[in-house]
């Protein structure tokens, strides 16, 4: 039995790390937030107080930029969880026998999300993009980087470099569900319908869940694809809360309002997490 004393000993060196490499960090954060700064001034801060805070609270295009990744971020999560399980259902049974493709499935996992962005750009170029020309021999012309279809657009291309992800959580929570829960479905003549619905589905939620909350943060913070894609475009119909502090900070150089709203995200993150463990325990103890 490990004493408090010598588990104390045993933290201190994970303490001492943090508090250096991530405490510094967020105490300067914390000083160009509260100042007037930019790169010629960055070691000479001038304090101006919580005026940051206030010029981003009262910024409409921070609102918007939060109301789209928290758009973003509940769509890529349904669609691509509700799709990582489809597919884990119903391609359970080829990929238990021809374990190879699994592999291929995974391999968009593999591509660096600003060059699968730049690859779609490049496909979707009303010149030279196949997307755009196979739409013209089909009569379909729509815009589908315009205002009306860029959200949808660039949603699934997220979704479909990401499915895989949830896809492979689903397959390992159902592989790990017992054979003889579903046999004695059904032997109870139970349909396809009522053993997913009534077996699996409930014994997958927590994995659901892990996938869902992985996906969520995920989403909540693209960044890459996006900038490549349309870079925040046409508009402002693109810019997440990620590019908008990126446009903030190098090309507005408003440093210390760009510093604001990263520590306003930081902060909303802290409340979510601190809700979500609360949550979480006192479902332990029920």
């Amino acid at each position: 039995m490990i004493s408090r004393r010598e588990g104390w000993l045993l933290i201190t060196p994970l303490a001492v790390f943090l508090v250096l490499w991530l405490g510094f960090p967020f105490l300067t954060d914390l000083v160009y937030s509260l100042s007037q700064v930019g790169f010629t001034t960055l070691r000479q801060p001038r304090l101006s107080g919580f005026g940051n805070y206030a010029a981003v609270l009262h910024d409409p295009a921070f609102w918007q930029a939060m109301g789209f990744s928290l758009r973003y971020a509940v769509v890529e999560t349904v669609a691509q969880v509700a799709a990582g399980l489809g597919l884990a259902v119903g391609l359970a049974p080829i990929l238990s026998r021809y374990r190879s493709l699994l592999a291929l499935i995974l391999l968009p996992l593999m591509i660096a999300p600003a060059l699968n962005g730049l690859m779609y750009r490049l496909m979707l170029n009303d010149f030279v993009g196949i997307i755009p020309i196979y739409l013209g021999m089909l009569d379909l012309s729509p815009n589908l980087l315009g205002p009306g279809w860029v959200f949808w657009t660039v949603a699934a291309i997220d979704a479909l470099q990401n499915v895989p992800f949830t896809l492979l959580l689903a397959l390992a929570g159902l592989q790990a569900i017992p054979p003889e829960l579903r046999e004695a479905a059904r032997v109870d003549g139970a349909s396809a319908w009522q053993e997913f619905r009534r077996v699996l589905l409930p014994l997958l939620v927590p994995v659901l869940a892990i996938a869902g909350l992985v996906r969520f943060i995920d989403s909540f913070r693209v960044f890459d694809h996006i900038y490549v894609l349309t870079g925040g475009g046409p508009g402002d119909a693109t810019t997440g809360i990620s590019l908008y502090i990126y446009k903030a900070f190098f090309a507005q150089q408003h440093l210390g309002l760009a510093v604001a709203a990263s520590m306003i995200l930081l902060l909303l993150s802290l409340v979510l997490l601190l809700a979500l463990m609360r949550r979480s325990l006192h479902g332990a103890r029920a």
